[in-house]
């Protein structure tokens, strides 16, 4: 199953880069170093639309079965509209972005401005659409840091599990049903995303 997330998040990107090549002027390849540091693939695609706007497509993918007992698998596709205040690609910029994810992981929650995971895991998907600011700054010919942080509502739906694989056929509800049903769904406002990219221009600007 996580193979092919991978390759699902592969072929997404590279179709991203091919289709959209030869319509837009500047193009980046990017890579978050921040999430890298943690063992998370992150790499992205943005491409200039106007001479203040960018477009970028990314996937975020967590190889990980498990991190100190709490299963944290999961996989996200995301596509982003950016807004720069001066010219794209440079300095500050408001974006807006919807994405698609797949997950095998503990729920996390906050408590007194903590982050916390249930002792427990669940298995489903969902959807979020969120709002980012960030800054870019270019250096050399070619290279470009971004720096960014995003938050956004997150509607899931998935099956929850004890740690002996056991599934949880009474799920908390506000009204639980008249009958057993295990697929539960909830929707919260989550940071969902952060980081510090390095990109590398892979297109020239148009004459």
């Amino acid at each position: 199953m996580k193979n092919k997330r991978c390759k699902f998040g592969a072929c997404a990107l590279l179709l991203t880069l091919f289709a959209i090549q030869n319509a837009f002027p500047q193009g980046y390849v990017k890579l978050n170093g921040l999430y890298a540091l943690a063992g998370i693939v992150n790499p992205a695609v943005e491409f200039a639309v106007t001479p203040k706007s960018t477009l970028q497509s990314e996937i975020v993918i967590s190889p990980w079965k498990s991190i100190d007992g709490k299963h944290m698998t999961f996989a996200i596709f995301m596509g982003e509209y950016r807004r720069f205040f001066k010219e794209h690609n440079r300095g500050w910029y408001l974006g807006a972005n919807i994405g698609m994810m797949a997950f095998d992981m503990s729920k996390p929650y906050i408590e007194n401005w903590r982050l916390k995971f249930e002792d427990r895991y669940c298995k489903g998907y969902g959807m979020m659409i969120g709002l980012c600011v960030g800054y870019e700054y270019k250096f050399g010919e070619r290279w470009l840091l971004d720096a960014y942080f995003g938050w956004a509502w997150m509607d899931s739906h998935y099956n929850g599990y004890s740690f002996d694989g056991e599934i949880d056929m009474h799920p908390h509800r506000p009204v639980q049903p008249k009958h057993p049903d295990p697929f539960n769904g909830s929707s919260e406002w989550y940071p969902n995303k952060i980081g510090l990219s390095i990109g590398y221009r892979i297109f020239q600007p148009r004459k």
